[in-house]
């Protein structure tokens, strides 16, 4: 098996390199690409850019370019439900795109022309493992939808649009991308995402990114401990 494993930013991938080993490193379309071994699993490692567009295309290099079997998403996001507070973690039963919007021509909100999807399903497999690390660690999470768009989401009309729309939980800017390009391509994947700021609040946001991005590399170096 081979693992790609995805992160929008530096600070989500940077504790995952020094357990790498054997790790070289490929630049394609601007995006850095670290390949090597975790626990004698062969993984891709790379920092996608913040924003949709960036994580489609390093989620498409990873599967066409390096032959990745299944994908990892990790990172950070801002919750739209009380229970998921500043560092509890957010799994995604599905993805979807918030800002995908034809209801103009009478299509549903998030619905993705050609395919007919809303909701992009993760993996059954993955995410039980995902569960398994974050019970074995005493983590609080919650399983459910994770909505995607280029947007930072800070005001409380933003969350609740999203949540009542989508019945989401959380709210990223990549995981739908990921999501999207890993069902056209039949790949299994997981989101996972460590909360970094509640209530729209970028302050949180700029306090704890960095300790929810750590307790992200945490969780996944245990789930691959477990899918070896």
């Amino acid at each position: 098996m081979k693992l790609g494993i995805i992160g929008a930013m530096q600070i989500e991938i940077e504790n995952l390199k020094p357990s790498i080993k054997g790790a070289k490193v490929e630049v394609i379309s601007g995006i850095e690409f670290i390949s090597g071994k975790i626990d004698g699993i062969d993984v891709v490692a790379a920092v996608s850019g913040i924003g949709k567009v960036f994580a489609a295309v390093c989620t498409e290099i990873m599967i066409l370019h390096f032959g990745v079997e299944k994908v990892i998403n990790i990172g950070v996001a801002g919750s739209l439900v009380k229970d998921l507070k500043v560092l509890n973690v957010a799994v995604a039963e599905s993805a979807v795109q918030h800002d995908m919007n034809t209801t103009a021509i009478g299509d549903p909100a998030g619905l993705v022309s050609g395919i007919n999807v809303i909701n992009f399903d993760t993996d059954p497999e993955l995410r039980n493992v995902v569960v398994d690390v974050l019970k074995a660690r005493e983590i609080p999470y919650e399983t459910g939808v994770i909505a995607s768009g280029d947007l930072f989401v800070d005001t409380d009309r933003q969350r609740q649009n999203i949540h009542l729309k989508f019945n989401a939980i959380a709210a990223d800017m990549e995981g739908g991308a990921i999501a999207h390009v890993c069902y056209i391509n039949n790949i299994p994947f997981a989101l996972i995402r460590s909360i970094s700021d509640a209530d729209g609040s970028a302050m949180d946001y700029n306090t704890f990114a960095g300790k929810a991005a750590e307790q992200s590399i945490a969780i996944v170096l245990d789930v691959i401990k477990k899918l070896k």
